[in-house]
């Protein structure tokens, strides 16, 4: 099944299809990156699908490394470009619900096309056969829907990434995802068990990132999360009765990730920055909820939940600091002291940042007081950035003196430099004309007699 389309394949990966079909075996662009040309955007990689064996693929070209010889893959450098070349296969028994144990070499292109994961994903092409499209994913992505290649429980039993992968791709292309693929989600889902957890967070961060990170609805909706993100699930499930917010907790997650740009950690902020909000239920006497102390519970869990999804360090540190003070300085008018000491609580690796989170929180709230929360927020920045444009002290590395200094004056190395050290910034902090080195050792020497 054959249809006209052109796609330019980059003049490397061009050159590996030409040596390899003018050996005379078959040779064809295939998978993400002919779905993305047709798409109209620029693949990242360009994967090569042939008849040749992966040794006759390596007499053709001059340097070649076995990065998955075992399945059939070489990748064929071409300059300091790699291109991975693959023989077609039909995969054995899968018995870990990931791998295959061994693989099958086939002469044909669709046996091979036949084992792959969505329709959008099993079309080939070269510039001789043109698009190779068997099972319909052209079709499938003119009418925006993602299927699965064939029998979707076979195909999620083979695999149980498939599952998370076709919820993210629902989220990366817009799609809507098949009702049979749906029905093979539900009834495997549980098979996600089985997936590493390193695995499982580069298909979660690859969907939060997505132009649709609301999708995340779908994988609740189909006891996607109840695997691997039960937190979730509980986010869904409890409602927000107050004037200041008109969706569930989980909706209310959703909202956020959509009002926020496409950042990784800010996304991730939104995704846990109320989490916690299902422990710390309370119902006054009028039945309106509130949830106090939230903020903190829910950058626990944030930390627990990235350590569990093997996230690094930095980026648990970052996310777990955005969470922890994402409704910080909400109930007050700020001035440059409120401004000076926030700073310096929170640390000016998260405070712009802060904005951002801030202000998407707003935005997935109700109408209620939305323009006032706005022009707070407004004036926060518009401080923030004086505060920074005219040099305030808002660290001990700012102060005009150091501990040396207080050492060279008399006082003896110890705990008392850091304690002084801290008065004096905190009385920095409150007024930045303070911070000079003769009025600060003379501070020091009235906070040492006192």
């Amino acid at each position: 099944m054959e249809e006209k389309v052109h796609i330019n394949i980059p003049e490397r990966a061009e050159q590996v299809i030409d040596a390899i079909e003018g050996a005379g075996f078959e040779a064809y662009a295939v998978g993400g990156c002919v779905r993305d040309s047709i798409l109209g955007r620029e693949p990242q990689d360009w994967d090569i699908t042939t008849s040749a064996r992966p040794e006759q693929v390596k007499s053709l070209f001059p340097r070649c490394i076995d990065t998955g010889i075992r399945h059939g893959t070489v990748t064929v450098m071409m300059g300091r470009e790699g291109f991975e070349v693959t023989t077609y296969r039909v995969d054995g028994k899968y018995e870990d619900g990931r791998h295959p144990r061994e693989v099958h070499f086939t002469p044909s292109l669709e046996e091979d096309l036949k084992r792959r994961d969505f329709t959008i994903n099993a079309m080939a092409y070269n510039h001789r056969q043109g698009l190779v499209d068997i099972f319909g994913g052209r079709k499938d992505m003119d009418a925006g829907i993602l299927r699965c290649v064939g029998d979707p429980v076979a195909r999620f039993s083979e695999d149980a990434l498939r599952i998370l992968r076709a919820v993210r791709f629902s989220a990366q292309l817009g799609y809507r995802i098949e009702e049979g693929t749906r029905e093979g989600i539900r009834r495997l889902s549980e098979n996600l068990r089985c997936i590493s957890a390193e695995r499982i967070q580069a298909e979660l961060v690859k969907l939060v990132c997505s132009p649709h990170p609301d999708f995340l609805r779908e994988a609740y909706a189909l006891g996607v999360t109840r695997v691997f993100f039960p937190e979730f699930d509980r986010a869904m499930e409890t409602e927000q009765e107050h004037p200041h917010h008109c969706y569930c907790v989980g909706e209310h997650i959703l909202h956020s990730m959509k009002a926020v740009r496409a950042d990784r950690i800010l996304r991730l902020a939104m995704l846990f920055h109320d989490l916690g909000k299902p422990g710390t239920l309370e119902r006054d006497e009028k039945g309106i909820t509130h949830f106090h102390g939230h903020a903190a519970v829910s950058a626990d869990l944030a930390e627990k939940i990235l350590g569990r999804l093997k996230f690094d360090n930095d980026t648990c540190a970052l996310v777990h600091k955005l969470v922890l003070y994402h409704d910080y300085g909400n109930d007050q008018q700020p001035d440059m002291r409120a401004v000076r000491r926030a700073v310096n609580k929170i640390g000016t690796d998260a405070f712009p940042a802060l904005f951002e989170v801030k202000r998407a929180d707003i935005l997935a709230q109700s109408d209620y007081c939305r323009e006032e929360k706005l022009e707070r927020l407004e004036r926060w920045q518009e401080l923030y950035r004086r505060v920074m444009d005219e040099g305030h002290c808002i660290s001990l590395k700012e102060l005009a003196v150091s501990g040396r200094d207080l050492i060279a004056g008399g006082m003896k190395p110890g705990k008392e430099v850091g304690r002084v050290l801290q008065q004096l910034l905190e009385l920095v902090l409150e007024d930045p004309d303070c911070n000079t080195r003769e009025r600060l050792l003379e501070e020091a020497k009235n906070i040492l007699a006192g």
